[in-house]
């Protein structure tokens, strides 16, 4: 079965943090692990398979899945990957115009006359012509960005927030890459997962330049993480509901065969940083959007749900939009 071997983290008041592996309709726990994170850890330290490792960790405790994921439950949803131990130990990142709609969306975006071509075009027409090499070679790079550290991570059920300072906040479909650097600073890709890489928009549009504040925001990943993901060629749908209607929605593509950079060139390009190889570092990383509502002028507003689902993927990803009314931020003081 494609895509069979799917984990969830979860957390509740008494009993703390575990894992489990998705076996539905129910959750199974594992054994001696909290985390994923500890999890792939113990893998690369003994040198045996991931799938091994879970199959053999299995516990008798099984979960009633469906009331977890309707929040109907005490066992709540964490983020389908994070650092256990510090937030800062975490790098949330991705990569932008690996998708046509997406190079679209940023032409109109950005240009006031339709046979413009922006440098976003320019840069998703570099990754066509350059974006999958040949084995041993070394493709363009990508577009890059940071969205921050752990702390912006949020699971399924939880909201996405617009803060004080943000023009905006809008959902992005993803499929996020997650990373362990071990202890000689070698990277290993643990799995995937389902993504809301969620930007403002609106401040972007004022000026390409503003994309990098534009990107500083919450996202969230899960509810489950697949060990064996298939990333050749992925459909899902993305929604957006208010009050309980649905008010847009699109088919959603991703996968290389649906990007103009492979797999393995955008990897190659993330982790050619010393920076990006500093030992038990962790990382998610998005691989980009097919289509956000954004695009076809839709402004979401405080309690709109984001519904992200992929084939293959698990169980639908969905979130809340929250917006902050007021500056919480002090301003710095001299010591």
């Amino acid at each position: 079965m494609k895509n069979s071997i799917r984990l969830v983290q979860l957390t509740h008041p008494k009993n703390g943090r575990r894992i489990a592996k998705v076996q539905e309709p129910d959750l199974l726990l594992l054994k001696d692990f909290g985390s994923v994170y500890e999890l792939a850890l113990k893998a690369i330290d003994t040198n045996q398979s991931l799938i091994n490792l879970i199959q053999n960790s299995i516990s008798d405790e099984k979960l009633d899945y469906d009331s977890i994921h309707s929040m109907n439950n005490e066992w709540k949803l964490l983020p389908s990957f994070d650092h256990p131990e510090s937030s800062f130990q975490c790098l949330v990142s991705g990569t932008g115009l690996t998708h046509h709609n997406s190079a679209l969306n940023r032409q109109m975006m950005h240009s006031d006359q339709q046979q413009q071509v922006t440098d976003s075009l320019k840069m998703y027409e570099m990754g066509v012509k350059g974006g999958n090499p040949a084995p041993g070679e070394i493709g363009v790079q990508p577009e890059w960005f940071f969205k921050g550290n752990g702390a912006v991570l949020r699971a399924h059920g939880d909201k996405l927030l617009i803060p004080y300072f943000g023009n905006d906040g809008g959902e992005e479909p993803e499929i996020a890459g997650v990373y362990i650097i071990d202890r000689e600073g070698n990277p290993f890709r643990i799995g995937m997962t389902i993504g809301n890489e969620f930007s403002d928009h609106a401040m972007e549009k004022i000026n390409y330049l503003y994309l990098a504040p534009s990107k500083i925001r919450t996202c969230a990943i899960g509810p489950e993480l697949v060990i064996d993901a298939d990333f050749e060629s992925i459909s899902g749908e993305v929604t957006v509901s208010r009050d309980g209607d649905q008010i847009w929605s699109s088919n959603i593509n991703s996968g290389q065969k649906n990007m103009c950079h492979n797999l393995k060139n955008l990897e190659y390009h993330h982790f050619k940083y010393d920076s990006h190889r500093i030992p038990l570092q962790t990382h998610v990383h998005f691989y980009g959007a097919d289509a956000f509502s954004f695009g076809n002028n839709i402004l979401l507003k405080a309690g709109d749900q984001m519904t992200v689902a992929w084939e293959g993927m698990g169980r639908p990803l969905v979130n809340y939009l929250e917006k902050e009314d007021r500056n919480t931020y002090e301003p710095v003081r001299q010591l």
